[in-house]
Order: C-alpha cells, then sequence, then structure tokens
C-alpha cells in the first residue's frame, strides 16, 4: 500500500471513526452529546435560566428549553459582545461571523474554540469520506479552488473597548483552517480578503479573476463551496475566456454546501460546466457543519458525535434519528452555542439515517414538497 495511501487512512480514522460509529449508534451518540452540551448550558446565564441543572433527558429538555430562532437570541448576543459571555456561552469568544443573507438581513453569530473545532472536524469528513470510498487520496496533495466570501467585511465595538473585525462564516472558517495536511487553498484567504470586502458583481469579477490567475496552471483536484457561486465562476470564465472549468482543471470532485437540492438541481449542471466530476453535498451553514454524503447516495448523513438533532413533525418532535421513511418537518439543532436553534429548514427522512434537506421552512417550499409527494406516491 502507498506511503501516502496508509497515511490518509490512519488520519481519517481520527475524523471519521466517531462519525461512522454514530451512525451506528445514533440514540447512544445524541445522548452522549446531551449530556455534554448540558455541562456547558449549566455555565451560562441562559442555562439558569431554563433550569439546566434540572435537566437529565431529552423529555427534561424539551420541557425546560424553548425552541427559539436568531431574533430570541439577540440580547444574549449583544451580552457577549459586551464582554458577557456567560449569558450564553460556556466558554470565551474567538471573534464573530456572519451569515450571507439569504433570506433576510445578515446575522451575526460568535465563535468559540469549540465551535471552530466542530467545523474543522465535521468539515473534513466530506473529503476524507470521499477520498477513502474512492481511493483518492491524491486529492489533499493538490490545490483546492477557493471561491470564499470575505472573512473581514465589518468592525464591531466589544465590552472592553476594543475592536475586532467580522466577515462571511465561509471565509472566517478558510482562513482560521486553511486546509487539511499538505493540500493548500488557491487563491489563500488573505489574497480574497486584500481584494476588499464588496459583494456587487464588479467585486466578484475581480475575485473571480483572481482565482482564475492564480489556479490556471495547476492540477486543482477539488473545488469546496457555495454551489451557487460554482456556477457563476464557471460561466464568469465562459464569458471572460471562452473557457469551461473542465477545459482548464481535471477537477476530481465538488463539494458544495449552502443550497437544499445539491443532487437535483444542481449536480447535473455543474457535471456539464466542471466535466465528470463527482458532486459532494455537504449540509452545512454558519452555524454548523451537520452533515454530509456518505457514499453514492443523493443524501446526507448527520454528524450525530457533535450536534442534537430535533425535528417537529405533524405528530410533534421526534430525534432525527426516529424519523421514518418518508417523515418530514422543521430541523431544531442544539450546539455548543445555540440550545434548541430553530434553523428554519426542512428536512425528510429516506431511511437508515439518509436524509435531505427540502429547503427553507416557508409556505411555498411545504406546498411544493406536498405536491411532490402527491404526485410520486410517497404517503406516510
Amino acid at each position: 500500500m502507498p506511503a501516502l495511501e496508509v497515511r490518509w487512512l490512519s488520519e481519517s480514522d481520527v475524523f471519521l471513526g466517531p462519525w461512522y460509529a454514530s451512525l451506528d449508534e445514533p440514540q447512544k451518540a445524541q445522548e452522549s452529546v446531551l449530556k455534554t452540551l448540558l455541562a456547558g448550558y449549566r455555565k451560562t446565564s441562559y442555562g439558569a435560566r431554563y433550569s439546566a441543572s434540572e435537566v437529565s433527558s431529552i423529555e427534561d429538555f424539551r420541557k425546560n428549553f424553548p425552541v427559539a430562532d436568531y431574533e430570541f437570541f439577540v440580547p444574549y448576543l449583544d451580552a457577549i459582545a459586551e464582554g458577557r459571555h456567560e449569558a450564553l456561552l460556556p466558554e470565551p469568544a474567538r471573534g464573530w461571523v456572519m451569515t450571507r443573507g439569504t433570506t433576510g438581513p445578515p446575522k451575526l453569530f460568535p465563535i468559540t474554540n469549540t465551535h471552530l473545532r466542530q467545523i474543522f472536524i465535521c468539515g473534513s469528513r466530506a473529503l476524507l469520506n470521499y477520498a477513502r470510498r474512492r481511493n483518492r487520496f491524491e486529492i489533499f496533495s493538490k490545490p483546492v479552488l477557493n471561491l470564499s466570501f470575505p472573512s473581514e467585511v465589518g468592525q464591531m465595538k466589544t465590552g472592553d473597548g476594543n475592536t475586532v473585525s467580522y466577515g462571511y462564516s465561509s471565509g472566517t472558517y478558510a482562513r482560521l483552517n486553511p486546509g487539511i495536511g499538505s493540500f493548500r487553498l488557491v487563491p489563500s484567504q488573505e489574497e480574497i480578503d486584500a481584494l476588499g470586502r464588496g459583494g456587487k458583481r464588479n467585486d466578484w469579477i475581480r475575485r473571480f479573476e483572481l482565482v482564475f490567475e492564480k489556479a490556471k496552471d495547476l492540477e486543482v483536484g477539488t473545488l469546496i463551496g457555495v454551489a451557487p457561486l460554482m456556477v457563476s465562476f464557471a460561466r464568469y470564465l465562459r464569458r471572460s475566456h471562452g473557457l469551461y472549468p473542465k477545459k482548464v482543471w481535471n477537477i476530481n470532485a465538488l463539494f458544495c454546501t449552502s443550497v437544499p437540492k445539491i443532487q437535483v438541481k444542481y449536480a447535473p449542471y455543474l457535471k456539464r460546466l466542471y466535466g465528470d466530476a463527482d458532486v459532494v453535498e455537504i449540509y452545512s451553514a454558519t452555524e454548523g457543519v451537520y452533515a454530509q454524503q456518505l457514499n453514492e447516495l443523493p443524501y446526507v448523513s448527520p454528524n450525530y458525535d457533535s450536534y442534537l438533532f430535533e425535528v417537529w413533525t405533524k405528530r410533534g418532535f421526534k430525534m432525527l434519528y426516529e424519523l421514518k421513511r418518508g417523515e418530514w418537518g422543521r430541523m431544531v439543532i442544539s450546539s455548543c452555542i445555540l440550545p434548541r436553534y430553530d434553523i428554519g429548514d426542512l428536512v425528510e427522512s429516506f431511511g437508515n439515517n439518509f436524509f435531505r434537506i427540502i429547503g427553507r421552512a416557508k409556505a411555498n417550499t411545504i406546498l411544493e414538497h406536498m405536491l411532490y409527494r402527491a404526485l410520486t406516491c410517497w404517503f406516510d
């Protein structure tokens, strides 16, 4: 066995082993996560308000802690910004990140060392699992196209009188965790940030041109990013250079995030633009990396060992792993920074811990999904 393969098989066990084990025994994994989360919540004012010290089961947790959206947490986030991290967090905030604002004004979230560690571990799983499954460990020695958003967009005052910068989560996470092992992002996040914080068309043209100039002569192996942005980049190359990405690079895999229906809506089009690359789905958001594709099936499998997953269904709350094939509902996720957070996404089970993110929990999404189920004979 080649030395590179031996090394990455060993490395992948550390990241993938707990995930695989949690998929085998999701109830055990979720009970362990709840215990860990409660230990953190008990250190916070938020936890004291909802009697975290009296909670020992998921039933207690649901009884004591409310389901909360972003607006509900704003006063606690303001307290963190003022220097009182214990209002909501069991450890100090290391910085702040913002959402892209695709469903409204951008939201700001604090990040902690624990949160960043989970982002790195869970965010690495899609790549490591893909390399292991397809025996393509060489991707870790090839450059990765970086289409991240800027990591420095604005500044905010903190309670100690200092000023800290914040930016989009994709760029911030890319800057803080620039790669696994020897692979590198091209261009670097620092080079992207140097172009400025703008989000208009001309700003993205400059970023896309930077990506092309830095990577056009390199043997790029993968691309990681938001699926619509991958499409925009390919269209830019065609308009500005008369080339589709598949004529420039022989890309092995596209790791796509941040939007629903990646496999059914984006994958066919991305393959036409980027060639015969594998499309691997990751269910992630600013708040966490929640699930990723396990095998060739077009679904994602949760990180049961890192986050607590509940679903509000028409029959009430269930744990995500309890959903039967065809059941669906609204996701509620607890993490080291947000207890029982209504993330606003709808999820459907396909059995055996395979799920598909349907879309945002809006009336038109629900109507569309119900019509789809009726037309395809999906009934409970």
